[in-house]
């Protein structure tokens, strides 16, 4: 930030002086490199962690569905059957033709229904992440271009400013002029000067707000945010039944959706816990001088008592189903009520903005042209020649910051509700 004192009393050239030394400063920074809107957003969609975060999360998912479905790993069984404990031949592998080495092989096999349930319920995990991932973009996008058009707004402003110092230096002249002339009274001449402060004060104050946009903006870009900006903001077109009639695909409803998929998919996979899972062994018996013998075993659950056991768990997933299709249905309509509120506000903005442009600007520069004419004329007082002036820079700075607001509004809309597929894509600018 680059602070300026005026120091009263002084001569008139110290705040010139001042004054130059701000401009110099401003134009200090090298116009060779910049950042441009487009550039922006796809170097945040490189570099965002968040987004590399839940790739990796989208990743682990996708891994995840190909075991989801599969048999368990089989069991290894090893063992000593009809092993003596009492006699002569006791803990012997030899002494008695019943004794045998066991090795052989379980293998569990879920019921088709469970391993079904599972199998969608991973690919709903994937789907889940993935809306995830989408909404994670959208948000990566909407905050960078958000603070982009910020920092452009203030940039523009603080233009603004410099060129009224240079305003500010022929009203002074004006005024020693007319002084010269015998015309007007000594106290008029601290008036430009006064004036000269109030645009360096703020000046001041925009000049902080730059910085801190220009830090939100490096939130997503590093060091690359504090480039200087370069080319003009994008004007989106906002087409409000368009994006009434998209809502569907937005992201946060998607993935309330497919959280009330897996929740009866969960339901589904507890319903099959009443079906017996089923498990088979083979296994070979070697015996000491005598035959070996082999087994084939079919072990089968009994799900008897699922009342206790089997139901508390069904009804469980059952009301976890409900709540989430009931909350993917509370969420749409969350949904629905923030586009049409943010729609009205945009709506509101460009009006504003086209009263501000259309009417208001110009009000202001004919009562400021006026006053002056009076005050020239020796008719108006420079006090009101003042305050028309300040209201006319008012005026100027304001239909800034609604363009700014109205172009945020828009880039708000467009990244929260349109969906873009990529960063990069054509936008309309306005020149």
């Amino acid at each position: 930030m680059y602070r300026v004192f005026l120091y009263v009393g002084r001569p008139r050239q110290i705040f010139r002086w001042l004054v130059t030394g701000v401009l110099l400063a401003s134009a200090s920074v090298p116009a060779s490199e910049g950042l441009s809107f487009d550039h922006a957003v796809s170097l945040a969609l490189r570099q965002s962690l968040e987004l590399q975060a839940e790739s990796a999360w989208v990743e682990a998912a996708r891994q995840a569905e190909g075991p989801a479905d599969t048999l368990p790993d089989p069991t290894l069984i090893l063992g000593l059957d009809n092993v003596p404990v009492e006699g002569p031949d006791r803990y012997s592998l030899s002494g008695d033709v019943m004794t045998m080495q066991r090795i052989g092989v379980m293998q569990r096999f879920p019921n088709r229904s469970k391993r079904k349930a599972r199998a969608e319920g991973a690919e709903l995990r994937t789907s889940l992440t993935e809306a995830a991932e989408a909404a994670t973009r959208l948000a990566v996008l909407r905050q960078t271009a958000v603070a982009w058009i910020e920092r452009h707004v203030l940039d523009q402003q603080l233009t603004l400013l410099d060129e009224l110092f240079e305003e500010n230096r022929l009203f002074d002249d004006a005024v020693r002029a007319r002084l010269s002339a015998g015309q007007g009274k000594v106290a008029e001449s601290v008036a430009p000067r006064q004036e000269a402060a109030a645009l360096l004060g703020r000046r001041d104050a925009l000049l902080a707000r730059q910085r801190q946009a220009e830090a939100r903006l490096m939130r997503w870009l590093g060091e690359a945010g504090g480039l200087p900006l370069i080319g003009d903001a994008p004007t989106f077109a906002i087409d409000a039944g368009q994006l009434l009639q998209g809502l569907d695909q937005h992201p946060a409803l998607e993935m309330a959706q497919r959280q009330a998929a897996m929740a009866r998919a969960a339901a589904d996979e507890a319903r099959a816990a009443k079906k017996p899972d089923w498990a088979l062994t083979l296994a070979y018996m070697n015996r000491e001088d005598v035959s070996d013998m082999a087994m084939l075993q079919v072990n089968v659950d009994l799900p008897l008592f699922s009342g206790s056991r089997q139901g508390p768990r069904i009804a469980a997933a059952e009301a976890e189903r409900r709540a989430l299709e009931v909350g993917a249905e509370a969420v749409k309509r969350e949904q629905q009520a923030m586009l049409r509120a943010d729609l009205a506000e945009y709506e509101r903005l460009v009006r504003a903005l086209a009263r501000q442009r259309e009417l208001l600007i110009p009000l202001a520069r004919e009562k400021t042209e006026l006053t002056e004419a009076a005050w020239r004329g020796g008719d108006g007082s420079l006090a009101e020649l003042v305050r028309a002036r300040s209201e006319w820079l008012d005026a100027r700075l304001t239909a800034i910051d609604l363009m700014g607001q109205r172009d945020m509004a828009a880039a708000a809309l467009h990244f929260t509700y349109g969906h873009p597929g990529m960063a990069g894509e054509e936008h309309d600018h306005e020149h």
